[in-house]
């Protein structure tokens, strides 16, 4: 019996709508940044390798120990630090940050427009018998 609890406890939580949002958001997010990832390698990053002399970014590295060849055979492979690629990542960074930042202003915005809209006013309460008589009364003096 626990077994069956577990089960419907877990598509209970599974079934809920915050989280069946949250993985269309991971998965969108996630097609998202290979989006990005290609426009940052093969539109953005070119021209700026061609700007600063003809350099591509991704091959920029520091070769920290030299790989170790036997012949043909590589013995040991070599250890290099590669800054370029670390470049590239914080410009795919800075883009999918930027985009994400636009998105929550842009959603923000609407939100607040919601809710200045001035809400519709209310009807004016029927008045009370007790209001009614003395309306009454009143025009009843007035006339005299």
């Amino acid at each position: 019996m626990a077994k069956s609890n577990f089960i419907q406890d877990f598509k209970a939580f599974a079934l809920k709508g915050n989280v069946v949002d949250m993985a269309v958001g991971v998965i969108i997010g996630g097609a998202f940044g290979k989006i990005v990832t290609s426009i940052v390698n093969n539109i953005i990053m070119p021209p700026i390798g061609l700007a600063v002399g003809g350099v591509d970014f991704s091959d920029l590295k520091l070769t920290l120990k030299e790989a170790v060849m036997n012949g043909e055979e590589v013995v040991s492979e070599a250890v290099t630090w590669n800054y370029g690629a670390f470049i590239q990542d914080v410009v795919d960074f800075l883009i999918i940050a930027f985009c994400v930042f636009l998105l929550v202003k842009g959603i923000t915005a609407l939100t607040r427009k919601k809710e200045e809209e001035p809400a519709a006013p209310a009807p004016e309460p029927e008045p009370t018998a007790e209001e009614k008589l003395l309306t009454e009364i009143r025009d009843l003096l007035k006339n005299k």
